[in-house]
């Protein structure tokens, strides 16, 4: 009987153990792949300084107002805003200025045109709701642009970094026992 105890232990033991093997593994897996893809981002955003943004003037455009050039064929809102001194245009994110300069919001559902407006004046309602409210400038000094959200901000890296650090956490805390588990089994026995 005591010869199956310790046979079944080992067995759970090494089970234990490669599961928290696994899990350090996968932690640092997610680690690298974190360092290589949002670390850098966050690294490079310069959109570092909050600010007080007053609304200037917001507009719904779409292809008939900005004929001659090349917009997609979907609504989006304009929002011109002052902030930190001086006039500056409005962008939802980052992403939103990299993927049109002539649009400050684009909406998320571009199938239905009808949708898509309607997305477009709830956003610029709201804005007009409340004509003060913080945003995200640069220290650069020839900016002409600030953000109303932070993609790579602080928030989001402490975000992308909590469950790997949990799995690691976890992970070294099942070795540890399984390790202090052995020690403590020895010593009991040796008595």
């Amino acid at each position: 009987m005591v010869k199956k105890l310790v046979m079944a232990q080992k067995r759970g033991e090494t089970r234990a153990l490669c599961l928290g093997v696994a899990m350090v593994l996968c932690a640092v897996i997610t680690y690298y792949i974190l360092g290589t893809t949002v670390l850098p981002l966050y690294q490079k955003s310069v959109w570092t300084q909050e600010s007080t943004c007053h609304l200037i003037e917001t507009n719904i455009r779409d292809q008939e107002e900005l004929e001659g050039k090349k917009v997609p064929q979907y609504p989006c809102l304009w929002v011109n805003v002052s902030a930190v001194g001086k006039w500056a245009v409005l962008y939802h994110t980052e992403d939103t200025r990299d993927q049109n300069q002539q649009c400050s919001y684009i909406p998320v559902s571009l199938d239905n045109y009808q949708m898509a407006l309607a997305d477009v004046e709830k956003v610029r309602a709201n804005f007009l709701e409340q004509k003060v409210f913080y945003c995200f400038s640069t220290t650069r000094e020839n900016e002409t642009s600030v953000l109303y959200q932070r993609l790579y901000g602080p928030q989001a890296l402490l975000f992308s970094l909590f469950w790997p650090t949990f799995l690691l956490t976890g992970g070294l805390l099942i070795i540890a026992m399984v390790k202090l588990n052995r020690s403590l089994s020895i010593l009991a026995a040796q008595r």
